[in-house]
């Protein structure tokens, strides 16, 4: 995002100023006349375009300029004011799309991540990685905010939120600001296919798991060829109102089936005499990743938050977010503990792979969530359709003659992406460990931490400056860390493994 072009004209004069210029201006005197210049905003992530209508955003502002008074200040323009929603949610609706958003397969994984922890450090890891990812979070929301009262916008997305806020940095940051957005759109882009891959993995192998039971042994590719032609068909659905449907078909099956897993959690008494509390710690970066990779819902944060009714209530001590990150880690503490303590080291990359393969409600468990991860599928997919397709290729394609057929193609084309990863790689535990270190590691803590510095360099002084700086400092090199090692680890074992 480029500044404006500053013009003068004859008194009255005519400045056309960024709203981030206000804070260099505060002590001059102006009598302001205040013009909105607008432009078309984006639809955000999972926006269709039978239901999407353009809106005019204001950008930047025109000011008639006299004499005897000030531009207003920040504080006059309130972004939550100011949005227009047509359908905003309450906070119970968001507490649940929260919760739905981090509960998926990644809970399912938990065990396996205590297993490779021990069953003390992944109960004191959950919660601080836990408590690092939600303060992570709170970092992004309050510099968004900061930077729509700025901007005099009403909401920005994650990429556009990333390029603001270098933009409006010291000079090695502003440096690298027209970057920013591209280089969180990548990281969106991986992450949302792997989560498809691992998505095709679980599918394909609770699926096998039933069948191996009943009919014989298959290889699990076999299975993920059978389920290529149906992945394709329902990621060619280009309108989510016709998913909404199935959509909550799979919410239901979910509920049910984590409800009666729980149930075989819970049907014996757990033994701690051969469980470690301690794990190895070259399995560490495994655990650091699966445990990002369960718990981040990073790529829905800013939407959620957008699109509420009372979006001050997001926030805060005992806000949304709180609230169902705080029931969000003792779910996955519970799960992972209660796991492995009934599986042991046995316990697969998925709960559900440890059930009882002898009655038919435990195998009814995978039927009901590979239908649900399948159709949520169609869903991860479109994230990176819209990525791929709507900002990216689009734009240089719209002198093309069959642009339908070109994004039909795309769509098609990723799916067979993330189905050619899966065959090659059909192992859950080693996709959940190496996308969560991979993305999420950037996504959910480092990415935050910068933007919030760049955001607040000016703002702060003295002793608060260097508490600042160094607080995201700490962050930034605790997620690299746990980039690289995590990556690396996964890497490792899945050469090891495959080759």
């Amino acid at each position: 995002m480029s500044h404006d072009n500053m013009a003068f004209s004859d008194p009255p004069t005519q400045l056309e100023m960024d709203p981030t210029d206000y804070g260099s201006r505060k002590s001059e005197q102006y009598n302001l006349e205040i013009e909105p210049v607008y432009h078309q905003s984006t639809p955000p992530y999972g926006a269709n375009d039978s239901s999407y209508q353009e809106k005019k955003l204001p950008l930047s502002t025109v000011f008639v300029i006299q004499d005897g008074l000030k531009p207003p200040k920040d504080d006059d323009y309130l972004p939550h004011q100011n949005r227009e929603v047509e359908h905003p949610t309450t906070n119970c609706e968001t507490l649940l799309h929260l919760l739905k958003g981090s509960l998926g397969t990644g809970i399912l994984a938990m065990p396996l991540a205590f297993y490779h922890a021990g069953y003390a450090v992944g109960v004191v890891g959950t919660i601080l990685i836990g408590l690092v990812c939600t303060y992570c979070i709170h970092l992004l929301i309050k510099a968004e905010y900061e930077l729509c009262k700025r901007r005099r916008i009403p909401s920005l997305n994650y990429p556009e939120t990333a390029e603001a806020a270098l933009e409006a940095g010291p000079g090695f940051f502003s440096a690298v600001a027209p970057y920013a957005g591209h280089v969180v759109n990548i990281f969106l882009l991986i992450y949302q296919l792997g989560t498809c891959c691992v998505y095709v993995v679980f599918v394909a192998t609770n699926i096998q798991a039933v069948m191996d039971q009943y009919v014989g042994e298959i290889d699990v590719r076999i299975y993920m060829l059978i389920l290529l032609l149906p992945l394709i068909l329902i990621n060619w659905v280009r309108n989510l109102k016709l998913l909404a449907p199935f959509s909550t078909l799979a919410n239901i099956l979910t509920l049910v089936g984590f409800g009666i897993t729980i149930y075989y959690l819970f049907d014996t008494v757990p033994e701690l005499g051969d469980k470690s509390p301690i794990g190895s710690v070259q399995n560490m970066p495994l655990f650091f990743g699966t445990v990002l990779f369960a718990l981040e819902a990073i790529g829905v944060i800013l939407p959620l938050e957008n699109n509420m009714k009372t979006p001050k209530s997001f926030g805060g001590p005992v806000g949304v977010l709180n609230k169902a990150m705080f029931v969000i880690i003792l779910l996955y503490v519970g799960i992972g503990f209660l796991g492995y303590m009934r599986f042991g080291s046995e316990v697969a990359g998925s709960i559900t792979l440890n059930l009882p393969k002898d009655e038919i409600l435990a195998q009814s468990v995978k039927i009901m969530l590979a239908v649900a991860i399948f159709i949520t599928h169609g869903l991860q997919c479109y994230v990176a359709v819209d990525i791929t397709w709507n900002q990216y290729l689009a734009p240089r394609a719209e002198k093309f003659e069959h642009q339908l057929l070109l994004e039909y193609g795309v769509r098609t084309f990723l799916v067979l992406l993330t189905f050619s990863l899966a065959v090659a790689i059909p192992d859950l535990e080693l996709f959940i460990s190496l996308f969560g270190a991979l993305c999420l590691s950037a996504l959910g803590i480092a990415f935050p931490a910068i933007i919030d510095m760049a955001v607040f360099w000016d703002e702060r002084s003295g002793c608060g400056f260097w508490v600042m700086l160094l607080k995201n400092l700490f962050l930034v090199l605790f997620a690299v860390l746990g980039l690289v090692t995590g990556s690396y680890i996964s890497l490792k074992e899945i050469v090891h493994k495959f080759s």
